[in-house]
C-alpha cells in the first residue's frame, strides 16, 4: 500500500487548508452562537468544489478516489463540527448513493446539480422506531400507476433543512423483512412530502437535523434508487462507503485538538514552568499523539481499500468505531489538559468535546460496529 498523494490531490489539500484555516476558523464562534453558516461560507465551498468531492468529473464533481477525498476531509474536519456535517453528510451518505446505485438517467438529472451545490442530499433512514434496528422501518412505499405513494415519518435527518433531495428506505413489501426494503430518490417538492421540527442538539450547531414526513407523497417510480428490494443492502453499502470518509472528518478535528493542547501546554505554567513539563500533562499529549496517529494509517488503509474496489464491511465497521472513539477520547483530553479554559464556551476546545459525543451514535452506534466485526468474524472463522 502507498498513501503518497499526487500533485493534485497535495495542490486541494493545501487550498483547502487556507480556507478552513482562513476563512471557517475566522466564523467558527459566530457559527456556534448563530446556530447557521454564513451564506458567504457556503459560496466559497461551493467555488472550491467541496460538494462534488464524491462525485465524477462527468457529472461535474471532483473525481477523486477515497484516499484523496479523506486527505480533504481531513482538512474540513480541523473546524467547526457543524461546518463539517454539512459538507460530510451531502458528499457522503447524501451524494453516494446516486453516484455507486444511480442509473444513468439518474444522475444526469441529479448529481450535477449537487456537484456544486445548488441541490443538497440527505439520507432519510432512521425513524422512531428504526434506528439501530434498521430493518424495523414503518415507513411504506405501494406502487400506484407510474408512481409509488409513501407514508411514514424519519427523524434526526441531517441536512433536512437544506436539503433537496433525499435518499429515502421504505418498505415495499412487508412480508420479505429487509428484503421487502427499497431506496428512492425523493425531491422536496415531491407532492405530500414535509419537513417537520428541526432538532435542538447538544453539538453541532449549524448543523441542522430534523423530522421528515411523507404523507401520501408521491414519488415516480423512475426514481427507485437501485432495485426494489434491494434498499437495506443499498442502505449498507452507502453507509460503509462513508465510513473511512467519517474517521477522516474524525481525525482532522482530534488533530486539531491534539495541535491546540500542544500549544497551549507549551504556553501555560504553573509551578514554575511550562505544564508541558509536568509529566501528567506529558503522558496526556503522548497519548493523544498516538491514538491520531493510529487513527491516520488505520484511516487511509481503509481508504485505499475502497479505492482498490475491496471488500471493506468489517474494515469499515472497525475504522467507524476506532474513529469515534479516538475523537472522543481526544477531546476528553484536550478538556483536562486546558484546565477551566477547556470547559468555558468562549474556547473552541468546549465546542469540540460536545460535538465528539454524537459521533459514537450516528451512522451507526459503537455497539452496531461491534455487532457488524463481530459477525463477520463469526463468518470467517466458519
Amino acid at each position: 500500500m502507498d498513501f503518497t498523494l499526487d500533485e493534485d490531490i497535495l495542490f486541494l489539500k493545501r487550498n483547502v487548508r487556507d480556507f478552513i484555516q482562513n476563512e471557517v476558523e475566522a466564523v467558527a464562534m459566530q457559527i456556534e452562537e448563530e446556530q447557521k453558516i454564513p451564506e458567504r461560507i457556503i459560496e466559497l465551498s461551493k467555488g472550491m468544489g467541496l460538494f462534488g468531492l464524491s462525485i465524477p468529473e462527468q457529472y461535474g464533481g471532483l473525481g477523486i478516489g477515497m484516499v484523496g477525498k479523506c486527505a480533504l476531509y481531513e482538512e474540513i474536519g480541523a473546524t467547526h463540527n457543524g461546518y463539517t456535517t454539512l459538507i460530510g453528510a451531502h458528499t457522503g451518505i447524501g451524494t453516494v448513493g446516486i453516484v455507486e446505485l444511480g442509473n444513468e438517467e439518474q444522475k444526469k438529472k441529479y448529481l450535477p446539480d449537487m456537484a456544486a451545490g445548488n441541490r443538497i442530499g440527505a439520507f432519510a433512514l432512521t425513524e422512531p422506531e428504526a434506528g439501530s434496528h434498521a430493518t424495523n422501518l414503518k415507513s411504506t412505499a405501494v406502487k400506484k400507476g407510474n408512481n409509488y405513494i409513501l407514508n411514514g415519518t424519519k427523524h434526526y435527518i441531517t441536512n433536512a433543512t437544506e436539503a433537496d433531495i433525499f435518499t429515502v428506505m421504505a418498505v415495499t413489501d412487508p412480508e420479505k423483512g429487509a428484503k421487502g426494503i427499497t431506496s428512492f430518490i425523493v425531491e422536496k417538492n415531491f407532492p405530500g412530502f414535509a419537513v417537520g421540527k428541526e432538532e435542538k442538539k447538544m453539538g453541532l450547531h449549524g448543523s441542522h437535523s430534523a423530522e421528515v414526513i411523507m404523507e401520501d407523497c408521491e414519488v415516480p417510480a423512475e426514481n427507485v434508487l437501485g432495485e426494489v428490494g434491494q434498499g437495506y443492502v443499498n442502505a449498507l453499502k452507502i453507509l460503509a462507503n462513508g465510513r473511512a470518509g467519517l474517521a477522516a472528518r474524525n481525525l482532522g478535528s482530534s488533530q486539531q485538538l491534539l495541535d491546540l493542547s500542544v500549544k497551549f501546554a507549551k504556553e501555560r505554567v504553573q509551578f514554575g514552568q511550562p505544564i508541558i513539563e509536568h509529566q501528567a500533562v506529558a503522558h496526556m499529549l503522548a497519548e493523544m499523539a498516538v491514538d491520531v496517529e493510529t487513527l491516520r494509517s488505520f484511516m487511509y488503509r481503509v481508504a485505499w481499500m475502497v479505492d482498490q474496489n475491496q471488500q471493506v464491511i468489517k474494515e469499515a465497521a472497525m475504522l467507524k468505531l476506532f474513529g469515534s472513539e479516538v475523537y472522543n477520547r481526544v477531546a476528553d483530553k484536550a478538556v483536562q489538559v486546558h484546565g477551566g479554559i477547556g470547559y468555558i464556551a468562549d474556547y473552541p476546545i468546549e465546542r469540540y468535546y460536545r460535538d465528539a459525543r454524537i459521533t459514537r451514535i450516528y451512522e451507526g452506534t459503537s455497539e452496531i460496529q461491534k455487532n457488524i466485526i463481530a459477525g463477520r468474524l463469526n463468518k470467517e472463522y466458519s
